[in-house]
């Protein structure tokens, strides 16, 4: 009985394997085909480079990705800076409501961004930075996912390391610079793939806050270029997404094992 589970579970996962990773091979697919060829799956069909030729010409697709590698950048910056300075607060600093104050900053996981697209807007406005790259990051600056998992790392840190800086003179910064942050570089690593990936294929937001193609990220173009008014043609834009999606892909693939063992080691304590 053990074992006929055991196969039901392998014949699940790999059943939801399939499903999930079957767009992406459509796309690959059709993107270096015709489209009559990629549509009717016509596996005689000669290989083409076309359709990328046909996608790169159609858009700015230098600039999007310049914008997009910036704007992750200037993000996880934001976020390290922010996440590292908060999370060692709730870990090592006592102060007055302090389990408060985390539970608060917690709370912001229950909270959909979509639901503060309005407020964001309005702040964002007020600024003066519409339709800028720090515009479209500033809302993602503060994590309370990224700020967790540094207090975690930092939780486990042993306290005699803490001790023994202390005692050689450093004040909160040296120890935290020179303690803390080079025992949580795994947990760092974790944090930066999550936040990349994430903010490297966000839609709403950089849609709703951006108006030129100086400030348009990948997904904003993409979806410009893809737009019905400008006509429907499956294969390039299959091309198109792949080109989008590739610098990821590539990334994964060349750091597969040290994104594992990252989160691995970046496991809650």
């Amino acid at each position: 009985m053990s074992g006929l589970l055991r196969h039901l579970e392998s014949f699940g996962a790999l059943l939801l394997a399939v499903i999930w990773i079957s767009p992406l091979l459509f796309a690959f697919w059709a993107a270096f085909h015709a489209t009559t060829d990629a549509v009717n799956f016509n596996l005689t069909a000669p290989w083409t480079l076309e359709n990328f030729r046909t996608a790169w010409e159609g858009a700015p697709w230098m600039r999007y990705f310049l914008n997009t590698f910036v704007l992750v950048t200037v993000i996880l910056i934001g976020q390290f800076i922010v996440t590292t300075l908060a999370g060692f607060a709730f870990a090592q600093v006592r102060f007055p409501g302090r389990d408060i104050v985390f539970i608060l900053v917690l709370m912001q996981l229950f909270i959909l961004p979509e639901v503060l697209i309005v407020e964001n807007y309005v702040m964002v406005s007020r600024l003066g930075l519409f339709d800028t790259i720090l515009g479209v990051g500033m809302p993602y600056m503060a994590s309370a996912f990224g700020i967790f998992l540094m207090r975690q790392a930092f939780k486990g840190v042993p306290i005699e390391l803490h001790e023994a800086a202390r005692i050689e003179g450093c004040g909160w910064f040296g120890i935290l610079w020179r303690v803390y942050v080079p025992l949580a570089r795994p947990t760092y690593l974790a944090y930066a793939l999550v936040s990349v990936s994430t903010h490297w294929n966000n839609f709403l937001w950089p849609l709703i806050v951006t108006n030129s193609p100086d400030t348009r990220p990948l997904t904003v173009g993409l979806s410009i270029f893809g737009a019905p008014e400008n006509g429907v043609d499956i294969s390039v834009i299959s091309a198109a997404t792949i080109m989008s999606i590739a610098p990821l892909l590539v990334a994964f693939l060349v750091f597969q094992r040290q994104f594992v063992q990252a989160f691995l080691r970046a496991g809650i304590k």
